[in-house]
């Protein structure tokens, strides 16, 4: 609720009287009478309470007997005066107006159970469970305190000043806003109120503003009384803050006050831009009917706004109630408090005063109504907030207001009314967030940035580190509070791509003769030593929960530095070509293609039979022939061809690639490490080196266990190259993790070291700053355009290209050729060998199943598998006739191939010769 100017004392008398027969029922009325909302809320009854009488479905014919108090919006007038009710024996009052009377005004309801119905105050503190009988038939500050949020939010803004009354209306409800803008990780930077009383004087409001101008945000959320409002736009539009780059937020005060009166030019002129939320009332054929009586009965002086609404139909709603209440047999007694007996005496009647019996009947009946009204839907949820809460969102312009949009709790922001979209699935998704284009302060269409830097004289503290080491990246200029290097031209170039001034300057953080702690750098910004830092602050895990960072403006990542060693060739350099599990799967395979062969050619080709000595002779010749491609037997099986040709597929690689690597490693200067990456240096218990001050050491202790026993801090590149040459023997470190930007600095000038592995963290550097801190985001911007332009990489070379070492500055790999690289092609091979030998044993059994004697089968089993065996064994190792297929080709193929038929029969007769005279048995 908006607090209206405190008026002048007024006390008028409005009694409700429902009578049932003879019997009455008073109703209460508390508001303020002279301020806006009271004057509309007083037509907005008085027509309620006609309606009633005059509509004889409900309460049966009782008529309404109408009296009213003024509160004036003071807490004690409003006590008083709902003591005078309850000597009244009334069962309800409609009101109060003003928080600060409901809170008060609320204690006495729930002494006395007589419900408190009040259809303007939003104070969203009045809860049930301390008030019990306080029943809100408006909308909830609550609610309005999201939109403001979720609006802040849509326009990508952080943080917002606010200029609130100070009463329990604007306290609380700026209380609402922080917690709602805490929810979307906004802020409020700065508040500040204003007394409640009236009479404050331009000069105050000046000053106050003058705070607010003088401060980051240039989003300003208003939530006071509208004679404050005012006051506080006319002041601001003479100090220039309703111009380009502010933002002003009013609450539903400005609202009903754009409704129910026509406001002078000038101060509209005043407020030129301003968004307004207002108390979404939905469109209906009963609302235009009322708001056309209402022209009629105002004749256009004073016009209708949503709390006269909710006046209104406040009136319905208890009427509604105490028609439930005596259907359900509820009674109108009264019966006195036993705690205000025992105070009597002086004048103040207090024995007047007495309990409603049946209060919690009434209040039980007024909860649960569900009824629509002019405002919309009545019907309230589990926390007694009006279902369907929702607010327009307009925007001053001219002398009048555009519509850019809506707020529900249902839907957030929208184009489309509330009520459209209340039959479609729920979804509060951020891309369906829309609204219409607004014109801001300063009559632009562009949105404003929201802040500045604060104009108080005030410039940002940015730490940089005091290196010791390294200092091309950033160091102090000696004699000067000055800063230098790579980290630091970056810095300056981005800020001057910025389209407003950044006022810095840098503080030195470390005493420069040792590279200070750069965890304890980022967190100085969480403790407010520091706005920011600047330098080679690598982005991890832990500084980003605490902080927020720049885009990256230099990659990086930890790397491993070894010393190496040139490695001779020497006599046994012919085997590293080859791993020592590849040399044993390339023999295994040979033996094994070997065995293959002979079996599928045995039993036909005579090269591939004769006494066992030969025959094993015969398979290791002819398998490592292959490797020259040597071999002098032939093969004359399909199978045996088959295993053959993509066995010889197989060892034309493996022989191609082992004279490639062999050809490198005897005519190309190899370089050798022991260790050859991040996992084997941590499964040894050398020692490592790391950069003092770095993140290094955490990640090595913590991330990947090393135990700290094992690290050294190294300050220098002079300590770096020591510790290395040095070694683990002399007190020295195996190899040094560092980040990448450091080591290829420190390998340009010292060419005993290399890099081994690959990097086994991915980060870059960056710029810190506190989190949702605007600065970070448009540097991020700036830097990304250093980058598209080239200006990035011309300060990289300024600073960090330096004269690289004759050799080459890969990182060292191992030159030895893995399994790894060749497993598909064995598993070919491999494939290929299964397959044939699979099919040559099927054509084996086939003719082992053709030639079983049919009249020689024996009774004994044993005796069976025994012969078959044999017969298995015969047909496998026994010499396949061919002879009668070759004499068939022969018949057709003419006598012309006589001489061959002979010259192969020669051949036969010699070779079974010389099986007689070897006295094999094998044939």
């Amino acid at each position: 609720m908006a607090n209206g100017p405190s008026p002048s004392p007024h006390v008028g008398f409005w009694l409700f009287s429902f009578h049932v027969g003879e019997a009455v029922v008073n109703v209460g009325a508390l508001f303020t009478l002279d301020s806006t909302i009271g004057r509309v809320a007083k037509i907005a009854i008085e027509e309620a309470v006609k309606d009633v009488n005059s509509n004889s479905s409900i309460l049966h014919g009782t008529k309404l007997n109408i009296t009213m108090q003024s509160s004036n919006c003071s807490g004690f007038i409003g006590m008083v005066e709902a003591l005078r009710f309850m000597e009244t024996d009334i069962v309800a009052i409609i009101g109060p107006q003003c928080s600060t009377v409901a809170h008060i005004v609320s204690y006495v309801s729930n002494e006395l159970q007589v419900p408190l119905l009040s259809f303007g105050v939003t104070d969203p503190t009045l809860s049930s469970l301390q008030y019990p009988f306080f029943v809100r038939t408006t909308q909830s500050d609550s609610f309005q305190m999201t939109a403001v949020a979720e609006m802040v939010s849509y326009y990508g803004w952080k943080a917002v000043s606010v200029i609130f009354v100070d009463n329990e209306y604007g306290r609380n409800g700026v209380s609402a806003l922080n917690d709602k803008l805490a929810e979307r990780r906004c802020r409020i930077s700065y508040k500040s109120g204003i007394p409640p009383e009236s009479g404050v004087n331009t000069g105050y409001v000046m000053d106050l503003l003058v705070k607010v101008a003088l401060m980051e945000s240039r989003v300003i959320v208003l939530h006071v009384s509208p004679s404050l409002g005012f006051q506080v736009f006319s002041v601001a539009k003479y100090l220039g803050m309703m111009g380009n780059g502010y933002v002003w937020i009013a609450t539903d005060w400005l609202a009903y006050m754009l409704d129910s009166a026509s406001l002078p030019s000038d101060t509209l002129e005043s407020m030129q831009g301003v968004l307004v939320l207002r108390q979404h009332i939905p469109e209906s054929d009963r609302k235009k009917n009322f708001l056309s009586r209402w022209k009629n009965l105002t004749g256009g002086s004073l016009g209708m706004n949503s709390y006269g609404l909710y006046a209104y139909d406040s009136v319905w709603l208890l009427a509604h109630a105490i028609e439930s209440f005596f259907n359900q047999g509820g009674k109108i007694s009264f019966s006195n408090d036993s705690r205000l007996k025992t105070m009597e005496g002086g004048n103040l009647h207090l024995g007047a005063m007495s309990i409603f019996d049946d209060g919690m009947l009434l209040l039980g009946n007024i909860l649960q109504s569900n009824l629509v009204g002019l405002t919309g839907p009545l019907k309230f949820n589990s926390d007694r907030s009006l279902i369907h809460a929702a607010y327009d969102i307009i925007n001053v312009i001219g002398t009048g207001f555009r519509m850019i949009g809506y707020w529900s709790n249902y839907s957030g922001l929208s184009k489309e009314p509330p009520e459209t979209l209340y039959a479609q699935p729920f979804n509060r998704s951020s891309t369906i967030q829309h609204l219409h284009s607004v014109i801001w302060p300063g009559e632009t269409l562009s949105k404003p940035r929201g802040w500045v830097f604060p104009n108080n004289g005030k410039l940002l503290k940015i730490g940089v580190p005091n290196r010791a080491s390294y200092r091309e990246f950033v160091s102090k200029v000696r004699g000067s509070d000055m800063f230098q290097g790579f980290c630091i031209d970056v810095f300056t170039a981005a800020v001057n791509l910025l389209p407003y001034a950044v006022p810095y300057q840098f503080v030195a953080f470390g005493d420069g003769h040792k590279n200070p702690s750069y965890t304890q750098l980022v967190d100085s910004i969480t403790t407010g030593v520091f706005d920011a830092v600047v330098g080679d602050i690598t982005i991890v895990t832990n500084r980003t929960k605490i902080v927020d960072f720049s885009q990256p403006y230099a990659a990086s990542g930890l790397v491993v530095v070894v010393p190496f060693r040139k490695l001779n060739t020497g006599a046994w350099a012919f085997l590293r070509p080859f791993s020592p599990l590849m040399w044993t799967v390339t023999a295994c395979f040979f033996v094994v293609v070997g065995i293959v062969v002979w079996i599928l050619e045995h039993r036909i080709n005579d090269e591939f039979r004769g006494p066992p000595k030969r025959q094993v002779i015969t398979i290791l010749w002819f398998s490592l022939s292959t490797l020259f491609f040597a071999h002098k037997e032939n093969t004359v099986s399909t199978l045996g061809r088959l295993v053959l040709i993509i066995w010889l597929f197989v060892v034309l690689i493996i022989n191609s690639s082992y004279t490639a690597s062999l050809t490198s490693i005897l005519t190309v200067q190899q370089l050798y490490s022991p260790i050859n990456g991040i996992e084997s240096l941590r499964k040894s218990d050398d020692p490592i080196g790391y950069q003092e001050g770095s993140f290094a050491e955490y990640y090595l202790s913590q991330e990947l266990n090393i135990s700290k026993s094992r690290l050294v801090a190294l300050r220098t590149p002079e300590d770096y190259a020591k510790a290395l040459k040095d070694g683990p023997g002399k007190g020295g470190v195996a190899a040094v993790v560092d980040e990448r930007p450091y080591v290829e600095l420190f390998l340009s000038s010292q060419c005993s070291f290399r890099i081994v592995g690959q990097e086994f963290t991915k980060s870059g550097w960056g710029f810190a700053f506190p989190r949702d801190s605007p600065l970070a985001v448009d540097l991020s911007s700036a830097i990304l355009e250093l980058a598209e332009n080239g200006d990035l990489q011309r300060i990289h070379d300024k600073w960090l290209m330096k004269s690289s070492c004759s050799l080459e500055n890969a990182e060292l790999e191992s030159d030895r050729l893995h399994l790894s690289s060749f497993w598909g092609l064995f598993l070919i091979c491999g494939v290929a060998c299964f397959i044939a030998l699979v099919i040559y044993f099927l054509q084996i059994m086939q003719q082992l199943c053709k030639s079983a004697p049919s009249d020689s089968i024996s009774s004994e089993p044993g005796s069976t598998r025994s012969r078959r065996l044999q017969r298995f064994l015969s047909l496998m190792d026994g010499k396949e006739d061919i002879t009668k297929n070759k004499s068939k080709r022969t018949k057709v193929e003419g006598p012309s191939f006589h001489g061959d038929r002979d010259e192969d029969f020669g051949r036969s007769s010699k070779r079974r010769a010389t099986d007689l005279a070897t006295g094999s048995n094998i044939n």
